[in-house]
């Protein structure tokens, strides 16, 4: 059965791991076809705009994609690509798996966690009013009178919305996840103290509906402890459920915990759409040098895989990168290595035509 498939090379190394990742998976040979939209930077001569429309309906059209790293200019007014993205197709739950993978040194032998990060709510919802704004002048009016609540008149504001709805589904999706992928534990992390009407929102509809999962174990932490102990003894914990804002940050940690950003695969999963990315940035200091890791743009198209009911072909992806890196011989600079970004992939996608053909 072939597969339609929306492929966002993105920006910076965007096209180049993109590129390597197509390499991997057309290896793989569950019949992908290819449908390639631009966004971002790329985008903004030939749309005007980082999102294109078109980009958007592709998406809608093949309902899967898979996007390299994407540049948004700061302090040009442009929206963030992946928060429109997100929110425009309403992926609601981001999944960022950190495993410690073959071959890598790392301080913390066996880390394996998944984060499950809200993706529409909190402080990344894009309400936001600039310093000396109109609107931000008429909220800190309102807020005066609401509750006496004073302002400085050059402040920014960012609002921080998180609702029943919106927390209940991304807590039902991560002990759902947890279900069926064999985990054991749930650890719910906020900051309800200090913030008791958005996080203390998250959390107690977190509370509520862990009673549906009477199988999987829940605990609840502050953030910042959370992260303290993430340094210290990630192997306590398995499954990571947070707001928006402390997923993406946290994801980074897990990240670090394993060697680095260039190994992190990502899903941005909704009920009707599923887009899947490396976690790491477009990094335009070396746009174009063939210095960028592959591993986290291959990985995320293993969890494409995963997504499309193609599991063995999954598994050889996944068995293919852990194999290279064992080997030690082919690693790009941020693992110690001199190999380019496509002798990476090359190697990857020979690895999995050796597996397919049991010479493994």
């Amino acid at each position: 059965m072939a597969h339609r498939v929306t492929l966002i090379p993105g920006d910076g190394i965007g096209p180049e791991v993109a590129q390597a990742a197509r390499l991997v998976l057309d290896a793989a040979d569950v019949g992908i076809e290819w449908i390639e939209r631009s966004a971002g930077t790329a985008a903004l001569d030939e749309y005007g705009e980082l999102m294109p429309e078109a980009t958007l309906e592709a998406i809608r059209s093949t309902r899967v994609g898979l996007k390299g790293p994407i540049t948004t200019p700061v302090g040009t007014g442009f929206r963030s690509v992946n928060v429109a993205l997100r929110q425009d197709l309403d992926l609601f739950a981001a999944v960022r798996p950190a495993r410690a993978l073959p071959g890598v040194k790392l301080r913390h032998l066996g880390v394996d966690l998944v984060v499950i990060r809200e993706n529409t709510e909190d402080l990344y919802a894009g309400i936001e009013y600039g310093r000396g704004s109109p609107e931000a002048a008429a909220l800190r009016d309102e807020l005066r009178a609401l509750g006496g609540y004073e302002l400085r008149p050059d402040a920014g504001i960012t609002v921080k919305p998180i609702s029943v709805n919106g927390t209940r589904r991304i807590v039902r999706f991560a002990f759902e996840y947890a279900r069926a992928n064999e985990r054991k534990k749930v650890t719910v992390g906020h900051k309800a103290n200090v913030m008791r009407y958005s996080d203390g929102l998250f959390l107690s509809t977190a509370l509520e509906e862990s009673r549906a999962y009477p199988d999987v174990a829940w605990e609840e932490i502050q953030i910042d402890h959370l992260a303290s102990q993430l340094a210290k003894d990630p192997d306590r914990f398995d499954v990571l459920l947070l707001p928006n804002l402390y997923g993406d940050i946290l994801s980074d940690l897990c990240a670090g915990l394993v060697g680095g950003l260039g190994l992190i695969p990502g899903a941005n999963i909704g009920w009707e759409y599923a887009v899947f990315e490396p976690v790491h940035g477009s990094a335009p200091d070396i746009a174009g040098q063939g210095k960028a890791n592959p591993i986290a743009m291959i990985l995320s198209g293993a969890m494409l895989l995963r997504h499309l009911g193609e599991l063995t072909a999954a598994e050889n992806v996944e068995w293919a990168v852990d194999e290279v890196l064992r080997r030690g011989e082919m690693r790009t600079p941020d693992l110690g290595g001199s190999a380019s970004t496509m002798a990476v992939a090359q190697e990857v996608a020979l690895a999995v035509t050796a597996w397919e053909h049991g010479a493994s």
